[in-house]
């Protein structure tokens, strides 16, 4: 973890990408709510993808008892291991600077963790950190990638490049998130080199689906169940300043202006696409 948070790139002053995800429990009936067990984000450089800050906390529920003392959960996150980890509260300034102002990036995000974000700051009267932009790999990759994996949960896409395990720890699976990002960019990239002789065979497939895009206002959109898509997949994502791909220029440089964003300039947009080559490195 390095020092003072800072929300642009100071070289370019083009808006870092910090990945995040939280780690919850699950309502068993309803009118309960999510509980925010741990959190944890890495910052990226979107010139080279590199990882400059990382952070995660464990949390303490306001009632432990959402905790079960026999918790069958596979992540380790059990009663005894968040009873004496900080409040929401006494994390949410260091959250709130690892986010605001920043690219928010990660998978199934725009349904789930941010909006889980937004209950947890309103929960204790504070505002609320807002991005300048969103990139959720489930609906970009649904639409660039599309499903020659498989489903599109984290945990098979991960499987699908050999990356290993998921663990369903907040900071191993951001790091494993981006890992799934570059590796699909990359099979992207050399379809693009070799369209004749790799992207008809892939793409000519019927299980290749597509996404459809939404209009609506809110970069957030509640979803009912966890993490997982779902299982009529309605993956149009949002954003909140504009940075999709327009315009034919090959497969890849879709997918880099899509996987990354388009900054508030033209001009930090071709930065990124001139250092296409080396991202995918």
């Amino acid at each position: 973890m390095m020092g003072d948070s800072y929300s642009c790139n100071e070289n370019t002053n083009t808006p870092l990408i910090v990945f995040f995800d939280l780690e919850t429990t699950v309502p068993k009936k309803s009118g309960q709510k999510f509980n925010v067990l741990e959190f944890g984000a890495i910052v990226v450089s979107p010139q080279k993808l590199s990882e400059i800050e990382s952070y995660t906390t464990l949390i303490r529920p306001k009632d432990l008892s959402v905790v079960s003392v026999k918790s069958s959960r596979s992540d380790g996150i059990t009663h005894e291991a968040v009873k004496n980890a900080p409040s929401f509260e006494d994390v949410a300034e260091r959250i709130f600077s690892i986010l605001d102002g920043r690219v928010w990036a990660g998978h199934n995000i725009r349904s789930f963790d941010c909006v889980r974000i937004k209950e947890a700051f309103d929960e204790i009267n504070m505002p609320a950190p807002v991005p300048v932009g969103m990139i959720d790999s489930l609906g970009v990759l649904s639409e660039k990638f599309g499903r020659r994996a498989g489903n599109m949960k984290m945990s098979t896409l991960a499987s699908y490049f050999g990356l290993g395990q998921q663990k369903h720890r907040s900071l191993d699976d951001v790091r494993m998130n981006l890992e799934v990002v570059k590796h699909c960019a990359t099979v992207l990239f050399l379809e693009s080199s070799l369209p004749s002789t790799m992207h008809s065979k892939w793409y000519g497939s019927s299980s290749i689906m597509t996404r459809s895009r939404t209009n609506g206002n809110s970069p957030c959109r509640e979803e009912s169940s966890r993490k997982s898509p779902p299982t009529s997949l309605s993956l149009g994502y949002q954003r909140t300043v504009p940075y999709a791909a327009r315009g034919s220029l090959g497969k890849m440089t879709e997918g880099v202006k899509s996987l990354l964003f388009k900054a508030q300039t033209q001009q930090s947009l071709n930065q990124i696409l001139r250092n296409s080559h080396s991202l995918l490195r």
